[in-house]
């Protein structure tokens, strides 16, 4: 009975290690999905398509702490990442929430797949 105990906590502690994963690796280099974000037009860290269906990643606009997964401050100073808005090929697509922020399913799929 003690090691099933052990086994689900093992796996518990594997899901949050995992969820906190809140990255995208883009030519090598791992961009935080969360953060101080720059909107910039030119030498972007990321291309982001802003849509209303079938998002990568769902943001909040905060103004204070953006600590956890999708989570953004919009900086002009001093960003974590910088940002080009696109119509066409994205590296991620987003949409604007009031709550609830973080990576879709599905995009945790295809990142956990390689795509």
């Amino acid at each position: 009975m003690r090691w099933i105990f052990t086994i689900v906590l093992a796996l518990l502690s594997i899901g949050v290690w995992a969820e906190d994963d809140c990255v995208i690796i883009k030519d090598g280099k791992a961009i935080p999905l969360y953060g101080k974000v720059k909107i910039v037009e030119h030498f972007p860290d990321l291309k982001v398509q802003i849509v209303e269906h079938f998002p990568d990643l769902e943001i909040v606009i905060v103004q204070h702490a953006p600590d956890d997964c999708g989570e953004v401050q919009l900086v002009e100073s001093f960003p974590d990442v910088k940002v080009q808005i696109v119509e066409h090929f994205p590296d991620i697509k987003v949409r604007i929430v009031r709550a609830f922020p973080g990576m879709t399913t599905e995009f945790k799929r295809r990142k956990a797949a390689g795509q």
